[in-house]
């Protein structure tokens, strides 16, 4: 019985270490949140109203521009995938990589080959262990969107649609990610970042348009100087930046608000451990007195 009792005292310790950790971890994802949520509101507005305004200027004007110009009988696409870097975060990351898997596996259905880019060391462990190629991965602050990631993105990737489909290069890039939508819903989606839908501003999809009031004068047009193509050479990088910056932030997000939730699950579950661990810790101990106080009983009675 004793020996018994060693084992429910050593679960019980082991499982309150345990427990301090997830704490430890779910305050320190909810300190981070309130920022990372800043982040995204920050962001949603400015990358919706280049998107919108890209897609108007480049529609009224009939302008043909490699980031604009959607190319018939697609032959490869880019597909971006962001997971996380580190675990505990429930089906955060595995939700992403369903996703993505959906997404190639229509792409290819379609005849099109596919180019992968990870972000995300989860991204990276699940195809170095299927074995499965990808052009490049980018690790690190994936729960902190920066900037500068963006940036690099974007010039990969602009660099491979510019690039011949002989030379090795894509005709669409897609991006899977998770859009948070409250610390309770977080969904992993697929957006088209290029080439860009050229529709009108007021039927833009993907909660681009839905922010802001329709235009007025949806046919009228805007003049240039010096033309609508030098205009879309300078805007598009920064509609790019801005898009993939939103992506960032809002899977930054969406894996903290995962982490938090997770962490809190893990630490209720420690805390019905504990209890039960106890219950059956004075179960052995109270059975233990039980014998010892049967021993001495059955002893006495002997002696009479």
């Amino acid at each position: 019985m004793g020996a018994q009792i060693r084992v429910y005292r050593n679960k019980i310790a082991s499982t309150k270490s345990m427990k301090k950790i997830f704490k430890a971890m779910e305050m320190i994802a909810t300190s981070r949140i309130n920022k990372s949520r800043q982040r995204v509101d920050a962001a949603r507005p400015y990358a919706n109203a280049l998107t919108r305004a890209v897609s108007q200027v480049a529609g009224q004007h009939n302008v043909s521009h490699v980031l604009t110009t959607k190319v018939e009988d697609a032959r490869r696409s880019a597909v971006v995938i962001m997971t996380s870097d580190r675990g505990l975060a429930g089906s955060y990351s595995s939700n992403v990589l369903k996703e993505a898997e959906s997404l190639m596996e229509l792409l290819r259905s379609e005849g099109k080959e596919v180019k992968v880019y990870l972000v995300g060391r989860k991204a990276q462990a699940y195809f170095d262990f299927r074995r499965r190629g990808y052009e490049r991965n980018w690790t690190g602050d994936t729960d902190n969107a920066q900037a500068d990631r963006a940036r690099e993105l974007r010039r990969v990737l602009v660099e491979d649609l510019e690039t011949p489909y002989e030379q090795g290069g894509v005709d669409e890039i897609h991006v899977v990610y998770t859009v948070f939508r409250s610390m309770v819903v977080q969904e992993p989606r697929v957006l088209r970042l290029l080439p860009l839908e050229v529709v009108d501003a007021n039927a833009l999809t993907d909660d681009v348009a839905k922010d802001f009031d329709e235009l007025e004068e949806p046919s009228s047009t805007f003049e240039f100087e010096p033309n609508p193509e030098e205009f879309l050479d300078a805007v598009l990088p920064r509609y790019i930046d801005a898009r993939l910056y939103a992506c960032l932030a809002n899977a930054a997000t969406s894996e903290l608000a995962a982490r938090q939730r997770a962490m809190k699950a893990a630490g209720d579950n420690a805390d019905e451990l504990i209890k039960k661990y106890t219950r059956l810790m004075n179960n052995a101990r109270q059975a233990a007195i039980t014998t010892e106080l049967t021993e001495i009983v059955s002893g006495a009675a002997a002696l009479e």
